[in-house]
């Protein structure tokens, strides 16, 4: 069973959401939370496995939120899912950054929100790594034509962990990576595990972030 944490400052959508998931086969709603101050003290306590966020709400915001359970050590297994509309996309990105794990709109079909949580619980990303890389492109693209090269925070890794994380800010997946780097994908998928514990990444969408920020990867090349 997956337990869920619902936060949303407006009680309808909180409550919709609710109702959704708690129907859902696999899924248990465990509690709910009408601001991000309220959603930390009630995941601390409750301890779900994923954690369905709005981004703008009173007290604390859902990026406050989300890196205070990101970083709370007895929250290491939780996950948190951002609701937001699309066309926000500082917002979006300044949630992966703060830990979360996706994102989807709050108009969104209620089955993709469904597996939404599900995806977000085993581990993959929300949206393909395609999509991921495109909205950071959209992001990054006005300061990319002065953009500096590889950082030297990419030392701690191997020169494969690097061509890797490349592929993976280039959107590619790990059956991609692997045939692409001539490996297999048990190989691929233990390379970007490692580099995820090497840069302190959260997930997957936070190492396209790195790739983008550290310089290995710039929008439009």
């Amino acid at each position: 069973m997956i337990t869920v944490l619902v936060v949303d400052d407006q009680a309808l959508i909180r409550t919709a959401v609710r109702d959704l998931l708690d129907a859902a086969t696999g899924l248990e709603v465990v509690g709910d939370a009408a601001d991000g101050e309220a959603a930390v003290d009630l995941a601390r306590r409750l301890r779900p496995d994923v954690v369905v966020c709005d981004i703008r709400m009173p007290r604390m915001d859902g990026i406050e939120a989300t890196r205070a359970i990101c970083v709370d050590p007895s929250l290491s297994d939780a996950r948190v899912l951002i609701l937001t509309t699309f066309e926000e996309d500082d917002y979006v990105v300044a949630a992966l950054r703060a830990g979360a794990s996706g994102f989807i709109g709050k108009g969104a079909e209620p089955e993709d929100i469904i597996h939404a949580v599900r995806a977000v619980h085993e581990g993959g990303a929300l949206l393909s790594p395609s999509a991921t890389r495109a909205m950071i492109e959209r992001y990054v693209r006005g300061s990319a034509s002065d953009a500096p090269g590889p950082s030297p925070a990419l030392d701690v890794l191997t020169e494969r962990e690097r061509e890797v994380l490349h592929l993976v800010g280039r959107g590619r997946s790990n059956d991609e990576i692997a045939a692409d780097l001539f490996i297999s994908p048990h190989t691929a998928k233990s390379h970007v595990k490692n580099t995820m514990i090497k840069l302190g990444a959260h997930d997957r969408a936070q190492l396209v972030i790195a790739a983008y920020e550290s310089g290995l990867v710039q929008p439009g090349r």
